[in-house]
C-alpha cells in the first residue's frame, strides 16, 4: 500500500464505516453552503434539476463524493465519476477558483459537522487524509493546487472567500427552498416534524443572511441540540 492509499483509506474509514451518518450531513451542509455564492448558484439554478428534483440530485452528488473517496480518484470508478464531473462542469462562469470552493465545502463541511456533533472529534491522520483526497481530487479534475497549504488553510481560505462572495440571490433562495429537506431527513426521527427549521438550525449566520433563512426560536435550536447530543452519545456507547 502506498502512502497515498493508506492516507485515502484513513479518510474512507472515517466517511464509509465510523461515522456515515454524521459525514452524509456535513456533506448536505457542504453541498448547500455553496448555494450562498451567487455565482455558484446561479449554476446549479440554471439546470433545473436542483429545483424540479432535488432529492434525485442530491442523491447523485452524495454518491458520486462517496464513490470517489471508497476508490479514490485515480480508480476505474474514479476516473470515470472525474470524467462525469468534468463533462457536467465544463461551462461558462464555472471558474477554477470557484471549483476549489466546492471541494473545500465538500471536504471541511463533513469534518466539521463531525467535530462539532460525532461521538469523537476526527483525528489528525483523518484530517491529513482528507485534505490528500482533496489534493488528488483537484489534481483528477486538472485544477491547479487548491489553496491553503493544509486543512486548516483551506478553512481560512474558505471563510475567506465567503466573506467576500456571500450575499442573498433569488437563485440561493430558490435552491434552498427546494432542497433543505435534503438536510433534515438525514437527521434524527423525532426531528423530522420541525423538518424545515431544524435543517435551518444546521445553518450559520452569514449562511442564513445569503440564503434569506430566519433563525429558529430558542427552543428548537435546543431541541436539535439536545437530539444531536443524544445521538453523539449513543454514537460512544456504541464503539468497541
Amino acid at each position: 500500500m502506498t502512502g497515498a492509499d493508506g492516507a485515502r483509506n484513513a479518510y474512507a474509514r472515517l466517511v464509509l464505516e465510523t461515522m456515515p451518518q454524521e459525514s452524509k450531513v456535513g456533506l448536505t451542509l457542504g453541498f448547500i453552503r455553496t448555494f450562498g455564492i451567487p455565482a455558484i448558484a446561479t449554476v446549479l439554478h440554471g439546470t433545473g434539476r436542483m429545483t424540479t428534483d432535488p432529492r434525485a440530485r442530491g442523491k447523485a452528488t452524495g454518491a458520486a463524493m462517496f464513490a470517489l473517496i471508497e476508490h479514490g480518484p485515480q480508480s476505474a470508478e474514479g476516473r470515470r465519476v472525474v470524467a462525469e464531473l468534468r463533462r457536467i462542469h465544463d461551462r461558462p462562469g464555472i471558474t477554477p477558483e470557484l471549483m476549489h470552493y466546492v471541494l473545500a465545502c465538500f471536504t471541511v463541511c463533513p469534518l466539521r459537522f463531525i467535530d462539532a456533533h460525532g461521538p469523537r472529534a476526527v483525528g489528525e491522520a483523518e484530517r491529513d487524509a482528507a485534505h490528500a483526497f482533496q489534493l488528488a481530487l483537484a489534481d483528477a479534475l486538472g485544477l491547479p493546487e487548491p489553496p491553503g497549504g493544509d486543512l486548516a488553510g483551506v478553512a481560512r481560505w474558505m471563510a475567506e472567500v465567503e466573506s467576500r462572495d456571500f450575499a442573498p440571490s433569488p437563485e440561493g433562495r430558490a435552491l434552498w427552498a427546494a432542497t433543505g429537506g435534503l438536510l433534515a431527513n438525514r437527521l434524527p426521527g423525532p426531528l423530522a416534524p420541525l423538518a424545515p427549521a431544524v435543517a435551518a438550525t444546521l445553518l450559520d449566520g452569514p449562511l442564513r443572511a445569503a440564503l434569506g433563512v430566519r433563525r429558529p426560536g430558542a427552543p428548537v435550536r435546543l431541541l436539535v441540540g439536545l437530539a444531536l447530543r443524544a445521538r453523539a452519545r449513543s454514537g460512544r456507547r456504541g464503539r468497541p
